[in-house]
């Protein structure tokens, strides 16, 4: 929906001008109070562009809506000025120096308010402004659903029309190098958002018993979501009987290899202790990094007067890195067509529909968590679940284009400071904690999917097996990189141990950026739950928040 309409230039036509502005918030349904605020601001700005016009011309103005945000855009002929220097550089003035420039300057100072939503540029001769008058809390959400929508339209069409080598090349010029640099500018600031955000909130805790308190019930919390996880993996696959032994004629060949290794409890705990204080963060080793955030953050608050110095550089850090991470998610719905045209097209829907049943179990058992989720909400945090579902809801569509639940590490800690009202203490630990430690959604998918495929190949799996299979996905699941892939090589870990060839994995393989999203949504749901049940318990929320 688009208004326009053009005025004479000069300084009579600004509060005509305005109210065309107003009329068209009216038009929309924006309430009088913030239609009132934003027809205040935009007359600003119209009055800054006609105080800088030549004498002749007209005053153009649009007011538009888009995917919820309500945006006008203002022209006027006249010469280049600085209106953003101005605006920052804007102050009260003094009685004294109240006179004929002081009207610009409350001006700026009134335009400052929206510097994050205000462009301006000279082009042809004209001065233009655009803002967005008022965010729509769901603007993310609807770009990020018409982005998906739009992909699979495409992509489906493109499976079933065009040639397979237009669409590999498509695939591999385009969309996969888009959803690869996207991933790897968000692994980019993974490491230092884990590590400062972490060392910051340790900081935050006034001594290290409260801070104890609070990380031992964290991690039992995970502990027992992941029990949980795994149980309800093994009960799904027994109530479904996903597999049928045909498939295995189909495996591509060679797709996992025989580089599973063994991975034991000792080498589990050995891994935890970095050799050097670099590998970490060049590595992605998110155990290692977190050992080194706590070591950091307690010593810091240890060495006497340099306390307080290092503490508000971790905390500017912390913020840099994170202003850092909304940067390169605003991209996200471009990379969430890039991923889901990239899936579609190179997978097809054939091989979609042959594991329908491994797949379709699979999301039957992270159904069951989050209602399993939700009662823990309500039980052990007593708290309502409802507006942690309504609230989250946005969210988890995000974290779900992601595939990686260390990406999703900031919008997760976003979500739960300033929609839920958890303090940033609690959930700067708690939420990098869970990227790694919780991966509730990897083992039920390790569980289903692990039978499954022992079921096509014929090989029984026994209850002594079963309990060996559950701690072994136990073990595998805390050590697994919260990014997308990071549980194929668990998965032929489990299989091996199985006896099932690794070489089923390529049964899976092709979906894997799809199991890669629901994988990502469950474990980043996990992680922001058990927060809210970590903060209610420690009195970190903000009931009021939480509630609106």
């Amino acid at each position: 929906m688009r208004r326009s309409e053009s005025f004479d230039l000069c300084e009579q036509s600004v509060g005509a001008a305005a109210g065309f502005v107003e009329t068209c918030l009216k038009e929309f349904g924006i309430n009088s109070s913030d239609s009132m605020k934003s027809t205040l601001i935009a007359e600003e700005a119209l009055g800054s562009l006609v105080a800088h016009a030549s004498s002749s011309g007209q005053l153009r103005v649009s007011v538009y809506r888009f995917f919820g945000n309500i945006t006008v855009e203002m022209s006027a002929p006249g010469s280049e000025y600085p209106l953003l220097d101005n605006m920052q550089s804007a102050a009260i003035p003094d009685d004294d120096e109240m006179g004929r420039d002081a009207l610009d300057v409350i001006r700026n100072i009134m335009l400052r308010s929206f510097a994050d939503d205000l462009k301006y540029r000279h082009k042809d001769g004209y001065n233009s402004i655009r803002m967005t008058l008022l965010k729509s809390k769901r603007s993310f959400l609807y770009a990020t659903l018409a982005a998906l929508a739009a992909a699979i339209v495409i992509g489906l069409i493109m499976s079933a029309a065009a040639p397979e080598a237009v669409n590999k090349g498509i695939d591999y010029y385009f969309l996969s190098p888009v959803k690869t640099i996207y991933i790897n500018l968000l692994k980019v600031i993974v490491a230092p958002v884990v590590f400062f955000s972490i060392v910051s909130c340790i900081g935050g805790f006034s001594n290290l018993r409260e801070l104890g308190k609070v990380g031992a019930k964290t991690i039992l919390l995970y502990t027992l979501t992941t029990l949980i996880a795994v149980s309800v993996g093994i009960g799904v696959f027994y109530l479904f009987q996903p597999g049928k032994a045909g498939l295995a004629a189909g495996t591509v060949e060679g797709a996992a290899g025989n580089a599973a290794a063994s991975l034991s409890l000792r080498d589990l705990l050995v891994g935890l202790a970095p050799s050097n204080f670099v590998s970490p963060f060049l590595n992605d080793n998110m155990p290692q990094l977190i050992i080194l955030a706590v070591l950091c953050g307690i010593a810091a608050g240890l060495i006497g007067q340099y306390s307080v110095v290092l503490r508000s550089l971790f905390d500017a850090c912390n913020e840099l890195f994170m202003k850092i991470a909304s940067m390169i998610i605003k991209f996200m719905p471009l990379a969430i067509f890039c991923s889901a045209a990239s899936m579609i097209i190179s997978t097809g829907a054939e091989t979609l529909l042959s594991i329908a049943g491994m797949f379709g179990s699979f999301i039957f058992g992270l159904m069951c968590m989050m209602i399993i989720y939700i009662i823990l909400v309500a039980v052990l945090g007593r708290l309502d679940p409802r507006p942690l579902i309504r609230k989250y809801a946005p969210t988890m569509l995000q974290v779900f284009s992601m595939a990686s639940s260390n990406a999703a590490i900031p919008i997760n800690m976003s979500a739960c400071n300033k929609k839920l009202g958890i303090s940033n203490k609690i959930c700067g630990l708690s939420i990098p904690l869970g990227s790694t430690l919780n991966m509730d959604g990897t083992c039920v998918q390790l569980a289903v999917f692990a039978l499954a495929l022992a079921k096509v190949y014929g090989t029984p799996v026994y209850s002594s097996g079963l309990i060996t299979m559950a701690v072994t996905i136990v073990i595998l699941s805390m050590g697994a990189p919260g990014m997308p892939g990071g549980t194929v090589i668990c998965l032929s870990v489990l299989l091996e141990q199985l006896g099932v060839p690794t070489e089923a994995v390529g049964l899976v393989m092709g979906i894997g950026p799809l199991l890669g999203m629901f994988l990502c949504m469950s474990n980043c749901v996990g992680d922001v739950v058990v927060t809210s049940i970590v903060a209610r318990s420690a009195g970190e929320i903000d009931m009021d928040v939480y509630r609106k």
